[in-house]
Formats: structure tokens, sequence, C-alpha cells
């Protein structure tokens, strides 16, 4: 059986119909809101590029931990690996995407939405 090459690419985030009276307050974006995730793509919005190293003392994660994860944002668009090496050592770097920065600017204004609907309560 042939397998093919499917390029995953994540909705926006829909909006949650909350209780009569209440306004709809949009969902968080699930591939961000997973905290190991979340730490990747604020890391990155704050650097150009961070190296796999970087990323992994950064988080305090372990490789696998920090390469499935990355490798799930990557698979969404949301940041690129690029791999060299060093001599003969690896090296594996990664940069936020624009679809990227944008789903993490996405992400921050859906807090901030509930944030401000959980004060007006």
């Amino acid at each position: 059986m042939a397998r093919t090459a499917r390029k995953s690419r994540v909705a926006p985030p829909a909006t949650r119909t909350f209780p009569a009276g209440t306004r709809g307050i949009p969902e968080l974006d699930r591939l961000i809101h997973e905290r190991v995730r979340l730490g990747i793509v604020s890391a990155l919005a704050a650097s150009d590029t961070l190296t796999f190293l970087e990323l992994k003392r950064l988080l305090g994660t372990s490789d696998g931990n920090l390469s499935v994860h990355a490798r799930r944002l990557e698979e969404a668009g949301y940041l690129s690996c690029t791999k060299t090496f060093e001599g003969r050592v690896p090296r594996t770097e990664y940069r936020l995407t624009a679809d990227g920065r944008r789903a993490f600017e996405r992400y921050l204004a859906h807090l901030e939405a509930l944030i401000a609907h959980a004060r007006r309560r």
C-alpha cells in the first residue's frame, strides 16, 4: 500500500457558543496551547532563530519530547527547521514562520479576550 505525503494545516480556531447574554469567545489554538509547544512558539517569537539545544535548555525538556512537539509545529507550518553540520556535529535550527507568528498573535488575542470576558463577570 503506497503512502502519500499529506500536508497538515491547522484551521483557525472556532468560536465557542457561550450562555445567552454573553458574546462568543474564540477558542484557543489547541496546537499552540500545549505547554511545550507554547514554550517553543513563545521563545521563537522573541528570537529570530534558536537551535535545538537552546530550546531544550530553555524549556527543560527531553530530546524526544522537544523533537515531537517541534515536528508537530513544523507540520502545521508554524515553524521551519534547518539541519546543518558544524564539523561532524549536527545543528538543528528553528525559526517561526509568518503563519506561525500570525497564529501566535491570534493565540495572544484569544487569551486577552478570555481575560477581558472573565473580568467583566
